[in-house]
């Protein structure tokens, strides 16, 4: 146990989820490539405001003029993402100078920091490489696994009593790893703009099987140089991403509501299975709403931040289900 540990994991995994929903109103808004370069934006720490500095930054950057509701939002998530960086960065100096009850933390808190740093070359690929799917749906994926660590360590680092739960520990490792490929699969429907690709519900385009081209719609290697902003697929393609996609809500429903009910029988345990089933449930009618609404911002942006709470859930009841090592 290390309380301060714990109260600075605690923060930092707070605004690790921030950064995630953020990011993704980022995304979603069409402001990813709101600032053409990176760590700054139009050769500036800020972003360009005055009348001066926008014809300075067109002049510069002429195949990305200024729009400054965009780039304004883009820099906002790079400061907060820094922000994260120093956090991180606190939690292993403490980890690896301070007390002695912190030492079973430092290879987790070292772990995070080369994540962290990962992310932070990731996020300027975003960039550099044009929102480039691969690159996207990388950014996403360690965004999450970031929340997840800093969840662990915040949960592993405080008073949180632990029990070994037969069996059990295995089952929500299981229901983790399909949710950490449905997002997945998620990021991939965002990343590739499928995600209106079948705009009605139950079908897709009217159709029960409509044409779709699973080879096209599943090969990461892309050029380099494209821009992808707005995606370059074609329907066929996006289609069979959005089918897949929508196959894979199904079968997280179903297996994290299992989850849900078999942890039900713990009472240790109940608290963290029904907020598991409340947010899958949750979660699944925001994949509805996305669709039928046709992409709200607001409804696709929840979409991002319940997943990324499920994934703390998940650590949550992991914690609870592993023996903690002297």
């Amino acid at each position: 146990m290390s309380p301060k540990i714990h109260r600075l994991a605690l923060i930092a995994a707070v605004v690790a989820l921030c950064v995630i929903v953020l990011g993704a109103w980022v995304r979603l808004s069409h402001a990813g490539l709101g600032c053409p370069d990176w760590p700054g934006c139009y050769g500036k720490l800020t972003w360009p405001t005055a009348h001066h500095e926008v014809s300075a930054a067109n002049e510069a950057f002429p195949e990305r003029p200024v729009e400054v509701h965009k780039a304004w939002r883009e820099m906002v998530h790079r400061y907060l993402a820094g922000t994260l960086v120093l956090l991180v960065l606190a939690i292993n100096w403490m980890a690896w100078r301070g007390e002695r009850s912190a030492r079973p933390l430092r290879g987790i808190a070292a772990v995070t920091l080369v994540l962290i740093l990962f992310q932070a070359a990731l996020g300027m690929w975003t960039v550099t490489l044009k929102l480039m799917p691969i690159v996207v749906m990388g950014h996403l994926l360690g965004g999450m696994a970031t929340l997840g660590l800093l969840s662990w360590i915040a949960f592993r680092s405080g008073r949180l009593p632990y029990e070994r739960i037969t069996g059990m520990r295995g089952m929500v490792l299981a229901a983790l790893g399909v949710l950490v490929l449905q997002i997945a699969l998620g990021g991939w429907t965002s990343a590739n703009y499928a995600a209106l690709a079948c705009p009605d519900l139950p079908k897709c385009t009217g159709q029960w099987m409509p044409e779709t081209d699973f080879a096209g719609a599943f090969t990461v290697s892309r050029e380099v140089g494209v821009n992808y902003e707005g995606g370059i697929l074609d329907q066929p393609a996006r289609a069979a991403i959005h089918i897949t996609h929508r196959i894979g809500a199904i079968v997280t429903l179903l297996f994290l509501l299992a989850t849900g009910l078999r942890l039900m029988h713990w009472q240790e345990l109940r608290s963290g299975a029904l907020a598991l089933m409340t947010l899958v449930s949750l979660q699944f009618c925001l994949g509805l709403l996305n669709v039928h609404l046709k992409l709200p911002l607001a409804n696709a942006v929840a979409h991002n931040g319940v997943a990324a709470l499920l994934i703390a859930c998940l650590v949550w009841l992991l914690a609870r289900t592993t023996v903690r090592r002297a």
